[in-house]
């Protein structure tokens, strides 16, 4: 059995440097060049692959590893089914780049699964879906580690249930994915092989009996005394906590995502309300802003509260939720294939930017607010996408059915 390792040539640089592969087998150790370079701060020695949080380009240096690591495997097994192991010579070949033949004169070079799955990344990017694009490269990742780890090769006739069972079965046992995780992956394979099918590209229907069950999580939201406490802190003399709660708040306030605050623009005011294209749907909404929307909106076109990433985002804001004593404890559960896994953390851990859309949706409705209207804010199409953002507290209940039995004798 042989096993592949990537290492950096200068672990502690200041620059970009190499990376090289590590081919283990038989007892013997082979040293490969991957041709390939990075900067040691975007590398995760732990993955022994380019970090991609903050640095999305990275998805095709990763692409090249992966590729690179299932030649050198493959090449490893096809010679071991001869009696024989490959050479360093050979080994290091695998990483040098292939010179392709000219196609003959008028000849169009023959497009792989891969060469569309790339063209649709780019397509994606092209329409300014950068986090789509994302989510994509993340599914070619996984299906190239498990075509690597099968040692098979993905096509479009190879996309079959046989080719879902052990393909969510590497999911779950490998890549250590729970169950929604997994069926985002199955999702976004099945919407590329329909994307290729509607263009003719393959006539296969296997894919579309590829199944797995996602398991609806349980929503967080913050309570209305849980907002005021965040925009009762006090933090002078810490401006990045300042600006990460004006930020939050703002989503706390309209339903915005974290693409679309990053995106606004003064064109997008008009008296006292919002006009956007949300980037992830394109949909068109107007969402009206409180005053005290409108004083973040002011200091932001300002430049007093400025984007930033949304990584550092929510680490800022577990670090608000810290202080601001957001400290209820609360169940996080999980499944994997099926089986519920749960764990206590403090409310504050669990707080990211997403966690103020999910605000402004169950404290709108608690305010009376109509699910329709709501969803016309927030550009929702449909109840089913919707329903997951709403998370009606017990309290609220309480309120609720003592407000409308009040008149009723016991």
């Amino acid at each position: 059995m042989a096993k592949v390792s990537f290492l950096l040539k200068e672990s502690k640089a200041d620059r970009p440097t190499s990376i090289f592969a590590y081919v283990a087998f038989d007892g013997q150790r082979v040293k490969v060049y991957s041709g390939l370079k990075i900067h040691p701060k975007q590398w995760v020695k732990a993955e022994q692959r380019a970090q991609l949080r903050g640095y999305p380009a990275n998805g095709l240096l990763n692409d090249a590893l992966d590729l690179l690591e299932e030649k050198l495997l493959d090449s490893y097994a096809e010679r071991r089914a001869t009696g024989d192991t490959p050479t360093t010579k050979a080994l290091r070949k695998l990483s040098q780049p292939t010179v392709e033949e000219k196609p003959a004169a008028g000849a169009a070079k023959k497009m792989t699964f891969w060469d569309y799955y790339e063209e649709w990344v780019a397509l994606a990017r092209g329409h300014g879906k950068a986090r789509s694009a994302m989510v994509y490269e993340t599914t070619a990742r996984h299906l190239r580690a498990f075509a690597a780890q099968a040692k098979t090769s993905v096509s479009f006739d190879s996309i079959t249930p046989a080719f879902g069972d052990k393909f969510t079965l590497f999911l779950l046992d490998k890549a250590k994915l729970t169950d929604n995780t997994i069926a985002k992956q199955v999702a976004t394979l099945k919407r590329f092989m329909k994307y290729a099918s509607d263009r003719g590209f393959h006539a296969s229907r296997g894919y579309e009996q590829l199944r797995w069950k996602r398991q609806e999580p349980e929503i967080m939201t913050l309570t209305a005394e849980e907002v005021r406490a965040l925009e009762e802190l006090e933090l002078a003399g810490r401006p990045y906590l300042d600006n990460a709660r004006n930020l939050f708040l703002l989503s706390c306030y309209t339903g915005l995502r974290y693409s679309d605050l990053v995106a606004i623009r003064p064109e997008h005011f008009r008296g006292a309300t919002l006009r956007i294209t949300t980037q992830k749907t394109r949909e068109a909404v107007t969402v009206p802003l409180r005053p005290v929307a409108q004083r973040i909106v002011e200091k932001y076109l300002a430049g007093d509260v400025h984007p930033i990433t949304n990584q550092r985002l929510n680490d800022y804001l577990k670090e608000l939720g810290q202080l601001a004593g957001i400290t209820t404890p609360i169940e996080v559960i999980k499944y994997r294939a099926g089986t519920r896994h749960s764990t206590t953390h403090a409310k504050w851990e669990r707080l990211g930017v997403h966690t103020g859309r999910r605000t402004f949706v169950t404290l709108s409705l608690e305010r009376g607010l109509r699910p329709e209207v709501v969803m016309k804010v927030t550009g929702h199409r449909d109840w089913k996408s919707f329903k997951r953002y709403v998370n009606i507290t017990e309290q609220t209940v309480e309120k609720e059915f003592a407000r409308a039995y009040a008149d009723q004798e016991v």
